[in-house]
Parts: structure tokens; C-alpha cells; sequence
């Protein structure tokens, strides 16, 4: 299933992944990033299909620069579902466990700037634009396309 999903070119390079050339392509990916209590796949309710995933990073997973109670939020989500709100839904429930549940004090986000609904999808969720734009060299393409950097702060810490 997940070739299916990550063999879209332009869902890796958005994403800052190459594009899923086989299937063992995505079975490393599942046993390297996908196998662990922080990615989770992103399903549609009505038939439990997989179209997408959603998770976070922390420490020296990120992709910039993150503190000891802080994470980064990543996700993707196959292009027949783009711009049908189902990041944005998906995102908000990850902010909210990430915050509630996991207690970080900070998620960060980051898009390339050639990428705005994925921008736009982090403000729905009330990232905040940090005025920092930085190469990423680790994502695939990111030392020739800049990411912009989110940030939002937990609302429920004191």
C-alpha cells in the first residue's frame, strides 16, 4: 500500500523524500522511520484506506533544530486527497496529543517555500511563521530549496 501511495513523485519531493522506486523501497522505510509510537498512517474513516501519514520527530530526528521538550511535526498525504482538509484535521489531532499528551512545550513544522498548501495547512492548525529560512541538506532536494520554518507554542503549559 504505501508504494502505491510514495512512488507519486511529487508527494516525496514536496515531503523531502525521493520518490518510492519499489516496493523494498518502502518496506525499509516502514522498518527504518514507520516502526515506532510516533508515525502513524492518516485513514479514511468510511473505508480504514491509508492515504497518508502523520507523526512527530524529536532530538536529532529533526530536520531543524528542536530543545529537549520541543518536537517537529511531519506529515504527507497522497495527492488525490490534497486540499480536502484532511492534513489540517490530521494535524490538529496531532498538535493536540503532542501537547496534551506528550507535554512538549513547543511543535515546530517546516515547508519548503515552494510548497504553500503545506504552509497554509500549519496555519489552519495555529502555526505561527518565525521569520527563519534555512536549507535542510538531510531532505531530498533541501539543499537547493529552502524550508520555512513554524512554530507554535502549547497553550496549556504555564
Amino acid at each position: 500500500m504505501l508504494f502505491s501511495l510514495a512512488s507519486e513523485p511529487e508527494i516525496g519531493i514536496r515531503s523531502g523524500w525521493a520518490p518510492h522506486r519499489s516496493i523494498e523501497d518502502s518496506l525499509k522505510v516502514i522498518r527504518t522511520y514507520y516502526s515506532n509510537n510516533r508515525i502513524w498512517a492518516i485513514v479514511l474513516k468510511q473505508t480504514e484506506e491509508i492515504i497518508g501519514c502523520i507523526g512527530y520527530m524529536t532530538g536529532n530526528e529533526c530536520n531543524i533544530e528542536t530543545g529537549n521538550d520541543e518536537a517537529e511535526a511531519t506529515y504527507w498525504i497522497a495527492k488525490p486527497y490534497w486540499n480536502k482538509g484532511f492534513c489540517s484535521e490530521a494535524l490538529g489531532l496531532l498538535v493536540d496529543y503532542c501537547f496534551r499528551e506528550k507535554g512538549f512545550r513547543t511543535l515546530w513544522c517546516c515547508f519548503f517555500t515552494d510548497n504553500p498548501a503545506s504552509r497554509r495547512v500549519m496555519e489552519k492548525c495555529g502555526f505561527k511563521d518565525t521569520g527563519r529560512t534555512q536549507y535542510c541538506p538531510f531532505l531530498y532536494g533541501g539543499s537547493k530549496r529552502p524550508v520555512r520554518i513554524m512554530r507554535l507554542h502549547n497553550p496549556y503549559s504555564t
